[in-house]
């Protein structure tokens, strides 16, 4: 990744997230694995997000992406969040019923230098 400008300025932010579902269940599997991947693709494309790598396992998602500043990350993640859940839960009501919270998960996150 190298800088990126918008009209007011110029960034180069790195960030590395790590998701994991609600009681780290082995739900991302087959078509929810793939789903999830090209949801991410999506979000990030119509939002300016760059992913620099995306990697979806059964029990958690890796994304390090960059992002413009006009977005803070609690937002970014929010985004992914919110939009994936919403996504998988209506095309893929048996994970809802295996997260029996309705909720998606928990997300870490770190800065690359």
């Amino acid at each position: 990744m190298e800088l990126r400008r918008t009209s007011h300025a110029v960034y180069d932010t790195k960030y590395h997230l790590v998701w994991a579902p609600k009681y780290r269940k082995l739900i991302l599997h087959g078509d929810v694995q793939e789903r999830v991947k090209n949801i991410f693709q999506e979000i990030a494309a119509n939002h300016e997000f760059e992913i620099d790598t995306l990697e979806v396992a059964t029990d958690h998602v890796h994304i390090f992406l960059s992002f413009p500043p006009r977005y803070s990350i609690s937002r970014v993640v929010g985004m992914l969040k919110s939009i994936s859940a919403s996504v998988i839960f209506k095309e893929h009501p048996e994970v809802k019923r295996e997260l029996w919270g309705g909720d998606f998960g928990k997300t870490d996150i770190s800065f690359a230098p």
